[in-house]
């Protein structure tokens, strides 16, 4: 063989070693991976080869040298698409080294949610708060009433205390909104006075037709100077914030000078009991019309509303007749 042929060998089989290089290069490259099903990983901030580890630790990649070493070529060769995202992102179930090199680069972040349901304590939404997945930082101090029930959306180490910041400034602006709007013959102080009587109604009544009438009950016993009566500012007192009770009222504690107890308190309690949502912050700023003065529950789900003490005493036998076995 002359040196020009040997020549031509060598070139021909540089050609053929590099088309095969390429081509199972482009293979694995669009290989299935090994993630079995969709899963959320979290990326961390780094450089390649952390990115790399991460997604083999959390099975998104073989560790493999073929697919190490494509994986990082691939990144190079597509770097002016832009960086790698430190984020949680969602992964498919086989997502190939193309796929997950997109993923990281163009795909959004997870996102979460969390529902803060209406009438929740302050004490029990720092603790929904600080079970909630993926939320960062400590909870914060939490003003009863301060927060509006809501469902927000977030993404990976978001802080406990945005959320808080949040929930806060959209309470702010709906109570400032419905007091704006509020009914002319609503004759309360002031907005917290509203926000402080629609936390008593929003854990009188979890019906909506029925927040109304608690509304109007509670403002014409305000406005003929007669104490509220409201069984759940004492429970609020007995159970330390919390707001639930594993048992029923007691005289004793219908007597206790809790701070929150309108049995032995005139006019409305200091602060709030819970935070209500916008439906009872609605409900008081537009109350039924009526002379209710009382209210007992109905056994049946509702309540019995009463202009006369004869009349509510009659619905309070009512009730326990109701609540007798056989009956």
């Amino acid at each position: 063989m002359t040196r020009r042929q040997r020549g031509l060998s060598w070139i021909v089989l540089v050609i053929v070693l590099g088309i095969g290089f390429i081509g199972g290069g482009w293979w694995i490259f669009l290989q299935t991976g090994p993630l079995s099903a969709p899963h959320d990983v979290v990326v961390r901030r780094g450089d390649t080869s952390a990115v790399l580890r991460g997604l083999q630790d959390a099975g998104v990649m073989r560790r493999d040298l073929p697919d190490n070493v494509v994986f990082r070529l691939a990144v190079l060769a597509t770097r002016s698409e832009g960086p790698l995202h430190a984020a949680e992102l969602a992964f498919p179930a086989g997502s190939s080294i193309r796929q997950t090199i997109w993923i990281l680069r163009h795909a959004p972040p997870v996102e979460h949610r969390l529902t803060i349901p209406e009438g929740l304590t302050a004490r029990r939404m720092a603790g929904l708060l600080g079970n909630a997945p993926a939320l960062g930082g400590p909870v914060p101090a939490i003003a009863e009433g301060s927060i509006l029930p809501e469902t927000v959306s977030y993404t990976y180490g978001t802080s406990r205390a945005a959320i808080v910041r949040r929930l806060q400034h959209m309470m702010d602006q709906t109570l400032d909104d419905v007091w704006q709007h509020r009914d002319p013959r609503v004759t309360l102080a002031d907005p917290r006075s509203m926000l402080i009587l629609a936390s008593i109604v929003e854990r009188e009544t979890g019906l909506p037709d029925e927040r109304p009438q608690v509304a109007q009950v509670f403002l014409n016993r305000l406005a003929r100077g007669m104490r509220l009566q409201s069984d759940p500012t004492v429970i609020y007192d007995v159970s330390a914030g919390w707001g639930e009770l594993d048992r029923p009222l007691d005289h004793a504690d219908l007597a206790e000078d809790g701070p929150a107890n309108t049995y032995r308190l005139p006019g409305l309690p200091p602060m709030p009991i819970c935070s209500p949502g916008r439906a009872a912050l609605e409900a008081v700023a537009h109350p039924a019309s009526g002379d209710a003065l009382y209210f007992v529950a109905s056994g049946l789900g509702g309540h019995r509303f009463a202009t006369t003490l004869d009349d509510h005493n009659r619905n309070i036998d009512a009730y326990h007749a109701s609540r007798v076995p056989g009956r």
